[in-house]
């Protein structure tokens, strides 16, 4: 076995927590190594560097519902102990950065006062339930998810029954059209479909997707269940995971490698015979090329509501930012927020006599629900501020690239940029229109060694899904934005009408797309792209 996998035999991560009090007491100091790994069970990770004291944890929040007290609470928590300010993640969730273990029983008190829980946050277990952030509000949504989004987190809560897993477990649950929470890369997926030979409403399954180095797409399995079966799902295929999933190494253990190796049949065969029943089949559930955001003001299927999407660029935002936030919900809507998959913000149920109020006051607290394209499609991880495992800065570069496109270039097409700072893929690159991924160089012109990206291209979800294709290694950060200012312009130069970019991404060879990139000219350098050598996968996540 693997190092993590003889801890996790030694002493389960879900019984780590009276430890954690003990140590809150005695200090950082004489924390046990193995503790270290076992406390992501409970959202702990170290913060970089290592050593440093600091850690950084996140919370569970399913499909990303927060009341207006929780929202109070997670303000309260970044100013006191986050030094002001706190993550939106890609799985609907916050994060904070700068605890002590001396501030984790208070912090954790104070959620549960709320019923906000971090068990599973991280770790090799079911983490937090993802779900499309307009549940119950999107006029075309099959139907309401979130009676199977609260079933998913209350099965897997606490569960000792699948506490151990070969690797981490991501679940989503989705009902809108759009199917916005991405299922095709999720290990669990249930999306909202209609039985086309009774009319009933139910949920198709789709499993073993994943990303990092080597992604996977989710299988669709041809079996329906009923709202009622939600739980018998994913203990099925929970069980799967747990029980035929690979442990030997960690690079290995994530489900999508097993349902690589049996195939969706050899899988359906085994879910079937752990459910004691056979699930209908129905036909597989995926959307065309549509975009999947949520960002301004929406008309609810609720007659004269309204929700409003706000784009946070990279999902940082400020304990204060937060409050103000509760306290709109308040005034003009029903008092709860969404989070949403690009580490944005939702406001629902906004009357429409309220709109133009609310809209003054979330400008006032500094939020964008009108941004320009790039900028409501841009995401990046935590990067090396924080991150052990990443190369490169992230939130500050993608703050930049974005600010420089938007007066560079105009554009008035979906697009995503997603970047991440280590192979991982916490920030999704292997789907996004545009995919950054950080990287060390030696560039020519360059005195050392410098932080720089790999550029991919072509991500797509739905029918067309397809991963990113890496177009030119090794770009010095400090001239990204130039060379995604030059592919922009060629794109506005040179589209179709109509056409979206990952379809005009699609029609180009890797040698057109680099040519439009320009990055020799960027930077005087006369060498060809970078395109050879692979990454090694990072275990640590």
């Amino acid at each position: 076995m693997n190092k993590v996998e003889v801890l996790k035999k030694e002493k389960d991560g879900l019984d780590v927590w009276k430890d954690v009090l003990r140590y809150a007491e005695a200090g950082f100091e004489s924390i046990e190594e193995g503790d270290f790994d076992r406390m992501k069970w409970y959202g702990l990770y170290r913060q970089k560097p290592k050593d440093s004291g600091y850690f950084m944890m996140r919370i569970k929040v399913p499909g990303g519902v927060v009341t207006q007290d929780q929202l109070r609470v997670i303000a309260d928590l970044t100013d006191q102990y986050g030094r002001g300010f706190a993550d939106v993640t890609t799985r609907q969730t916050f994060q904070w950065h700068w605890l002590t273990i001396q501030d984790i029983p208070d912090i954790i008190s104070r959620l549960d006062a709320v019923g906000i829980t971090t068990m599973g946050a991280c770790g090799d277990i079911a983490r937090n339930v993802v779900a499309c952030p307009v549940a119950g509000l999107h006029a075309g949504e099959v139907m309401d998810v979130r009676p199977a989004v609260n079933a998913l987190h209350e099965f897997f809560k606490g569960n000792y029954e699948f506490s151990n897993l070969p690797r981490k477990y991501k679940l989503s649950v989705t009902g809108c059209p759009e199917q916005c929470c991405q299922p095709e890369i999720h290990d669990f997926s249930l999306i909202a479909t209609v039985d086309p030979a009774t009319g009933e409403l139910g949920y198709g399954l789709r499993a073993g997707g994943g990303l990092s180095t080597q992604p996977h797409f989710g299988q669709w399995l041809d079996a329906w269940f009923t709202p009622d079966q939600v739980t018998d799902a994913a203990r099925a295929v929970t069980t799967i995971f747990r029980d035929y999933g690979y442990r030997e190494k960690r690079t290995h253990a994530r489900l999508k490698f097993l349902m690589a190796d049996w195939g969706p049949e050899k899988f359906r065969e085994k879910l079937v015979e752990l459910l004691g029943y056979d699930p209908r089949r129905v036909p597989e559930s995926a959307p065309g090329n549509v975009y999947r955001d949520h960002v301004g003001v929406n008309k609810q299927k609720q007659d004269g509501l309204n929700f409003i999407g706000l784009s946070v660029l990279t999902g940082r935002v400020t304990g204060e930012q937060l409050r103000h936030l509760a306290n709109i919900a308040k005034v003009y809507g029903s008092g709860d927020v969404r989070t949403t998959h690009m580490q944005n913000m939702l406001l629902p149920n906004v009357p429409d006599a309220n709109v133009a109020g609310a809209l003054v006051a979330l400008k006032a607290a500094g939020f964008d629900y009108e941004g320009h394209p790039v900028r409501r499609g841009a995401i990046a991880c935590t990067g090396n501020e924080f991150c052990n495992l990443a190369i490169t800065e992230t939130k500050e570069r993608m703050i930049q690239i974005v600010t420089h496109l938007e007066k560079r270039v105009p554009f008035d097409r979906n697009l995503r940029i997603n970047m991440n700072g280590c192979p991982n893929g916490c920030a999704q690159h292997a789907v996004g229109d545009i995919g950054l991924q950080g990287c060390k160089a030696r560039v020519p012109g360059y005195a050392e060694q410098v932080e720089a990206y790999d550029i991919h291209l072509g991500g797509a979800l739905g029918k067309d899904r397809s991963f990113t294709r890496a177009i030119h290694r090794k770009v010095p950060a400090d001239k990204v934005a130039l060379a995604l200012e030059n592919l922009l312009s060629g794109f506005n130069g040179s589209k179709q009408d109509g056409e979206e970019f990952n379809t005009w991404v699609r029609r180009h060879s890797d040698e057109e797309l680099d040519a439009f990139l320009g990055v020799q000219t960027i930077i005087g350098a006369p060498d060809a792209p970078q395109r050879a050598g692979k990454d090694a996968e990072v275990a640590g996540v």
